[in-house]
């Protein structure tokens, strides 16, 4: 249930430990968010979803939510706004601030998943504004692919700006 979520953050690491914090915040455009807008974008997303899947967990009923193709979130042919509450600040960031965010919402993540019992992530469901029910287990998926789908663009807005 983690590996994918995890391996996409290594590679999101990977691509952007060796950038200066200048780099983290230059953008190709005013209507482009910065690589670092893109982490702290991250670091929002996976701390409310988290949170939710928390709240779920000990509040929430069953409720039976169908397999959704997570692979579909990373088609960036597709623009999806992203809410109010998970827009990120303008910066400056600097590297050391967004991986320690970072690393920290990841710590929650995943001590949530391993902590939750597994049939209650399968029981249990909360709602996605665009894709409807998903399960407290694919939840914890669409963070992965939900990373890809900003690594991307990450990868894309550095080359515009290099």
């Amino acid at each position: 249930m983690l590996d994918y979520t995890l391996n996409v953050r290594e590679e999101l690491i990977r691509e952007t430990e060796q950038m200066t914090d200048e780099q983290l915040n230059m953008k190709p455009s005013q209507d482009v968010w910065s690589p670092g807008q893109i982490l702290d974008h991250l670091y929002l997303m996976e701390t409310v979803i988290t949170g939710g899947l928390k709240h779920v967990l000990m509040n929430g009923e069953k409720k039976e939510a169908s397999e959704k193709p997570l692979q579909l979130v990373i088609d960036r042919s597709r623009k999806v706004p992203a809410p109010e509450n998970l827009k990120p600040a303008e910066g400056p960031f600097s590297k050391e601030e967004l991986f320690s965010k970072l690393d920290r919402s990841r710590r929650e993540l995943i001590n949530f998943a391993e902590t939750a019992p597994e049939q209650e992530l399968e029981e249990k469901a909360m709602k996605h504004p665009h894709l409807g029910d998903l399960s407290l287990k694919q939840w914890i998926e669409f963070i992965g692919y939900h990373e890809k789908r900003h690594l991307l663009q990450l990868l894309e807005v550095r080359s515009a700006v290099s």
